[in-house]
């Protein structure tokens, strides 16, 4: 059994693209996340796409010839997004897919019109969905002056939920907490994403934080829910291992 702790997990993956190029993944036989799952189990987290958008403009002067403002552009493009429905594959585990704007970046002063404003894009979707599906979904509710190009993505990672291993996670929950653990999708990404690529191997979430609160400022896990969770952890070895 290997306990491996990594940074980066909720950006780019850092600790976990480490170890892929350390060869870390021909040790691995069976994946146990430790993300928040209010001790529930979690096997199907969302694929995660990171687009950026930019408006092209045309530079002026409010006091002259005004040009063509890349923020305005943008600004439709946001208004567009807001109303835009992704036709995708449901699951039944998963929220619906969703696309948010997180930071956009544009102008140089108050009185020039800017020629160029970008936006990136965060787009969640469920397993075995083409994100070049979704990325021409996207450009087609886009105003003209605008591009998109890919920064990232992680691709979904899945596990039945009837799997031995799902079954042997459950039963050391049951067994350490008296309670049977609900089976649940998330719309956050772990670092499987990272560690399974090209991987066949079971895989599952359980972990003593509260589903909701990742990146939070009161972002808490209670000592009981630690502790239970860390002799979960051991009945599971003891169980798979054996």
């Amino acid at each position: 059994m290997i306990l491996a702790f990594t940074a980066g997990e909720s950006a780019n993956c850092l600790g976990a693209r480490h170890l892929v190029k350390q060869d870390f993944q021909k040790e691995i036989g069976a994946f146990l996340c430790g993300e928040p799952s209010t001790l529930d189990l979690i096997v199907v987290e969302k694929a995660i796409l990171w687009l950026e958008a930019e408006a092209r403009g045309e530079i002026g002067h409010v006091s002259g010839v005004r040009g063509v403002n890349a923020i305005d552009v943008m600004a439709d493009a946001i208004i567009a997004l807001r109303g835009l429905s992704l036709n995708l594959p449901s699951h039944s585990l998963l929220s619906p897919p969703s696309v948010a704007v997180g930071r956009i970046s544009g102008g140089s002063a108050v009185n020039v019109t800017p020629d160029r404003c970008t936006a990136e894009i965060d787009v969640r979707f469920g397993p075995g969905i083409d994100p070049a599906d979704v990325i021409a979904q996207i450009a087609s509710v886009l105003p003209p002056r605008m591009s998109l190009r890919t920064t990232d993505f992680k691709a979904a990672v899945e596990e039945r939920p009837d799997s031995p291993f799902i079954e042997t996670c459950s039963d050391a929950v049951l067994a350490c907490t008296g309670r049977v653990p609900a089976v649940k999708g998330v719309s956050y990404y772990s670092d499987g994403a990272i560690l399974l690529d090209g991987l066949d191997v079971p895989f599952a979430i359980l972990g003593p934080g509260d589903l909701g609160m990742s990146g939070q400022t009161n972002e808490t896990a209670s000592a009981d829910a630690i502790r239970a969770c860390t002799d979960i952890y051991v009945k599971i070895a003891e169980e798979w291992l054996a």
